[in-house]
């Protein structure tokens, strides 16, 4: 295991900077998740630290050493790939060995340390079989096993579940972390996926535009959002968010009065803010903010609604189930204490 350290690492195409001055350290055995949409060069910066992109400024550590001019095969990661990049002509264990085979690793070695990866992955009854023959989660635990096998400093993932359909990647995310919390190899997985992030990481650096929004631990970013960029991006369904202007104590906006935290400080009466409040803080009530019922979805154990607000969408999140029906009247109360304001000409929290 290793801990790995960027310090003001830059990246440029030609004329064009897509990574600006980024610096962090992620700890031995800790599992970092890079996130953001696509094109904030999170998998720019995973592939440097792999060696697969050189690096325009800075420099990358592993295990307190610069690895900047090292060669990819020197730097004692193991990355696993969103295409599983197998060899289709290779049956598993010839695939899963292959990186020992190079090394000139003895065959005993090499069986052993197959055989021990195929039964922490379950792969035992596949060893014999081809890519072709697998299904795309199977092919996905072949690749981590090609991973494993190598006992490397730090396990690389980029976006290794985006092939996946829904079911499978909810039972692969299960999977890795387990495989993490066995192994306690340092990870660095990259991902779109906010839900990934959340559920895997034990911290999650938020990118947008080449630059790191945010820092921390799922609950920090999700309770704690430094930004707007943040606030929006990390949650499922996304943050409630609209424009009004600080007056007395609450956020005017949309023709209603919405209350905030006593902590909210640094505004001042009349300034433009945003004001943000999630799904699952807002419940229905006898009395409050009026809203009109646009869309009802029960989904079983929950029930969202579509709701209309002085012409601005909201979706609130309630668990069980209501027989409030589209068209109709309803009454929103706010949790206060969960609310979030941003000043408009920032975007950062108040």
């Amino acid at each position: 295991m290793a801990s790995v350290t960027f310090r003001g690492i830059e990246k440029s195409y030609g004329k064009v900077k897509v990574l600006h001055g980024l610096g962090f350290d992620i700890a031995d055995g800790e599992f970092v998740v890079l996130v953001g949409p696509s094109g904030c060069g999170k998998s720019t910066l995973l592939r440097m630290l792999a060696g697969l992109e050189e690096i325009s400024g800075g420099e990358i550590l592993i295990d307190g050493k610069v690895v900047n001019d090292l060669e990819s095969k020197d730097r004692d990661i193991a990355m696993v790939f969103q295409s599983y990049a197998l060899y289709p002509h290779m049956t598993v264990r010839e695939n899963m060995g292959f990186s020992l085979r190079l090394r000139r690793a003895d065959r005993k070695t090499t069986d052993e340390r197959v055989d021990n990866a195929a039964r922490i992955l379950n792969l035992d009854a596949l060893l014999e079989r081809y890519p072709r023959e697998l299904s795309g989660g199977q092919r996905q635990r072949v690749a981590m096993g090609r991973a494993i096998v190598r006992d490397p400093k730090v396990f690389l993932f980029d976006e290794p579940l985006s092939n996946l359909d829904a079911k499978l990647r909810v039972a692969m995310r299960a999977e890795i972390k387990a495989l993490h919390q066995r192994l306690k190899t340092t990870t660095v997985y990259v991902t779109h996926d906010q839900i990934e992030a959340m559920t895997m990481a034990d911290r999650i650096v938020v990118m947008h535009d080449g630059l790191i929004e945010q820092i921390g631990t799922p609950l920090e970013l999700f309770d704690r959002p430094r930004n707007l960029f943040v606030a929006q991006f990390i949650g499922s369904p996304a943050m409630n968010m609209f424009a009004g202007t600080l007056q007395g104590g609450a956020v005017e906006a949309l023709g209603a009065r919405w209350p905030f935290p006593a902590e909210v400080t640094g505004g001042s009466a009349g300034q433009a803010v945003h004001y943000g409040i999630r799904p699952t803080d807002l419940a229905l009530a006898a009395a409050g903010i009026a809203a009109r019922v646009v869309v009802v979805e029960p989904t079983g154990a929950e029930t969202e609604l579509l709701l209309d607000i002085g012409g601005q969408q909201v979706v609130l999140v309630m668990h069980g189930r209501t027989d409030v029906q589209p068209e109709q009247t309803v009454h929103l109360a706010v949790d206060a204490d969960k609310a979030h304001v941003f000043a408009a000409a920032t975007g950062q929290r108040l």
